[in-house]
């Protein structure tokens, strides 16, 4: 016996079958960004942020642009999936389509552009 109604059948209605991925996908990027957040505030303090050379330095470390790199990726990637859940809970028609498709760009271009500052900071370039 199924709960579905005959059209809802008919019209292949029902669930997207993709809640589950979104949500753990919603809490490891959280793992993820608190794990790199507190290396990110531990790292500072030990920094002199006036000091373009020193913070290049630090930014030309292997470990540290990889971590940093990371950050932005995770959490560009953590922030899309929180608002695209906004978006999709309360937006409907063309303005959902909409939105959808600029935060997903606007997230790309930002973390790119990131991604590129802590690659030319750490270069030199």
């Amino acid at each position: 016996m199924s709960l579905r109604s005959p059209l809802a059948k008919v019209l292949g209605l029902g669930s997207a079958g993709d809640g589950t991925a979104h949500w753990w996908a919603q809490r490891v990027t959280a793992v993820a960004m608190v794990i790199l957040g507190v290396w990110f505030a531990l790292s500072l303090p030990g920094l002199d942020l006036t000091d373009r050379e020193s913070v290049a330095s630090w930014v030309a470390a292997p470990l540290n642009s990889v971590l940093l790199i990371l950050l932005i990726a995770v959490g560009a990637y953590h922030s899309q999936l929180g608002t695209r859940v906004v978006i999709e809970d309360y937006s409907r028609g063309w303005a959902k389509v909409t939105g959808l498709i600029a935060v997903q760009f606007i997230h790309v271009v930002l973390a790119g552009a990131g991604i590129l500052a802590v690659v030319r900071v750490g270069t030199g370039g």
